[in-house]
């Protein structure tokens, strides 16, 4: 069968988006999966995005990394909403579930807004702080992140006791300034560093936001390596909310491909 797809990317992260409202690809299997992203014999993507149909909401962000595993995905959500503008989704603002539950967002001058869930607690046991944006995430705070080896740093985190059996996605971020941090991501379900994560941006921004002891409505510049983004939310006693991902979501190419 002849498979028609976008490929969109969200500050480098990369993803095979696939209009699946008719369920046309619902037994799209996961060695399907993974050789759509592999980068040599595929495609090439971090993740593989069925837009299905729902009750209730526009539509449905079915997300797989590029092993063919599960999860929430910040920029792959972003590049869902775009991509669901251009099938003709055309509100300004939609709402969408995704593995999570339900999520809003708005298409704007184009960037895309992306409301992520409430985070009422972090992990601050350690100098490292663990938490959940809808994909769990481990924040290492550094001096530089322009020569730390993300890869070997994030796969011995990664694969350790602790962490093997469920992962976690691994963080190094350096604060130049009160308002802005730059940060590197290695990824679980893709084991290896990714120029953007958009669960890592924002989980960095809110361990920050406790780190600094934040106080009210505050909003971070992020610098990562395929390029910029922003998150603002609000810290008070019970946590983080309002919790809003910022960036571009770019359609690259369009084709088609014999699964």
């Amino acid at each position: 069968m002849s498979l028609h797809f976008v490929k969109y990317q969200g500050t480098g992260n990369d993803f095979i988006m696939i209009d699946n409202r008719s369920g046309e690809w619902n037994q799209l299997t996961i060695s399907d999966i993974q050789k759509l992203c592999d980068r040599r014999f595929g495609i090439g993507a971090d993740g593989l995005i069925k837009i299905n149909s729902i009750d209730g909401y526009d539509f449905e962000v079915d997300y797989y990394n590029s092993d063919g595993s599960k999860s929430f995905c910040g920029n792959g959500a972003r590049c869902s909403v775009a991509f669901a503008h251009e099938l003709g989704i055309l509100s300004d603002s939609v709402s969408f579930m995704a593995i999570d539950g339900a999520h809003e967002a708005v298409k704007s001058n184009g960037l895309v807004f992306l409301k992520m869930n409430d985070v009422p607690s972090i992990d601050t046991s350690s100098a490292d702080y663990v938490l959940n944006t809808g994909s769990p995430h481990f924040i290492h705070f550094t001096n530089s992140v322009t020569d730390f080896d993300i890869v070997a740093y994030g796969k011995e985190i990664r694969y350790s006791e602790k962490y093997r059996e469920e992962g976690i996605n691994v963080n190094a971020i350096h604060q130049p300034d009160a308002g802005s941090f730059e940060i590197r991501t290695y990824e679980r379900g893709v084991e290896d560093e990714t120029l953007s994560c958009g669960t890592g941006v924002t989980a960095a921004a809110l361990a920050l936001g406790e780190k600094n002891a934040i106080t009210g409505e505050f909003e971070y510049q992020v610098k990562s390596k395929g390029g910029n983004l922003s998150v603002k939310f609000t810290r008070d006693a019970n946590g983080f909310s309002n919790i809003w991902l910022i960036g571009p979501a770019v359609s690259v190419f369009k084709g088609s491909v014999n699964v």
